[in-house]
């Protein structure tokens, strides 16, 4: 059982001024994953509290919308595979994090547009025009010049975060697969659920007890998780993709300030090349999409 969808009224500047301001807060989630890091706090728990205490946070929304029914998946194992691939993207991501300056690491991240469009193509047998694959082609060649494989030794943190796009990459197509069944509120809790459960199995092989200021930094990096994705579900009810995916990459922009504010770090000339071919090509994509009339790639921010 399902819960129905409501259609709010379409108003475009509100959407847009929603996923500005998600964009606006969500770097804070790896500022606070990377300094947990910096504390010896194991990666794997910081993962877990971002899901356990995010599906907490999301339960009322969820039950609000669909009531009791809306406790449970109805395909759990087909949820439960796809919270996986969020969770192995959450932790290479955050892990990549210690290696990496956020602004880095999102930028190598931000290659999942581009593998979300081969996947696609691959798996749910989309039509893909040769402008498209040759935009993937130039896209993929902006991740390299990011990571630069052969000039210099490439960053171990630049591996995972390809792997953390890769990762949800697949998250994103199996996502497309079940789109319009639910409410996306309540798909969202299903999958802070279901990872956290899944990451309830294992956490306690590297549980460490965390401190009334840790888990101050827990509570805070599942509320701005949960609330700032909230408002990009509440972006896409007022406003179209094609309009919206663009702004996505407007998380750079925080990413690089927080990144300088905190950590002192800031991307170097050929990392923001890199970007910039990069988002550039993800657009293109998203744009072509919208012309030929399917639905626009999915572009969200890191978990």
């Amino acid at each position: 059982m399902t819960a129905p969808q409501i259609r709010a009224e379409k108003r475009p500047a509100l959407g847009v001024a929603l996923m500005l301001g998600a964009m606006a807060v969500l770097p804070c989630i790896d500022v606070i994953a990377k300094v947990l890091g910096q504390q010896g706090m194991p990666i794997l728990q910081v993962v877990w509290a971002r899901l356990a205490i995010g599906a907490a946070l999301s339960l009322p929304f969820a039950l609000r919308i669909g009531g009791r029914a809306a406790l449970w998946p109805d395909r759990p194992v087909y949820h439960l595979v796809r919270a996986g691939f969020l969770v192995l993207a959450t932790f290479c991501f955050f892990l990549s994090l210690t290696f990496l300056p956020i602004a880095d690491a999102l930028a190598i991240f931000f290659v999942q547009p581009l593998i979300v469009t081969i996947l696609s193509a691959l798996i749910l047998r989309e039509q893909v025009g040769p402008r498209r694959w040759a935009a993937v082609a130039v896209g993929f060649i902006g991740t390299l010049i990011i990571i630069r494989p052969g000039f210099a030794e490439v960053n171990p943190g630049s591996l995972l975060a390809l792997a953390a796009g890769a990762s949800l990459a697949c998250y994103f197509v199996m996502t497309r697969r079940i789109a319009g069944r639910t409410d996306a509120m309540i798909t969202t809790f299903h999958t802070s659920l279901l990872g956290g459960l899944l990451l309830s199995l294992v956490i306690w092989s590297v549980w460490q007890w965390p401190t009334p200021a840790q888990w101050a930094m827990f509570v805070a990096l599942a509320l701005i998780a949960t609330f700032g994705h909230l408002m990009i579900v509440r972006a896409y009810d007022h406003a179209e993709a094609s309009l919206l995916a663009p702004l996505a990459y407007t998380e750079m922009i925080m990413a690089t300030i927080l990144g300088w504010l905190f950590f002192q770090d800031f991307p170097d000339g050929w990392t923001i090349l890199g970007v910039s071919i990069l988002i550039g090509c993800a657009i293109y994509i998203s744009v072509r999409e919208r012309a030929a009339g399917r639905r626009s790639a999915v572009v969200e921010p890191p978990p």
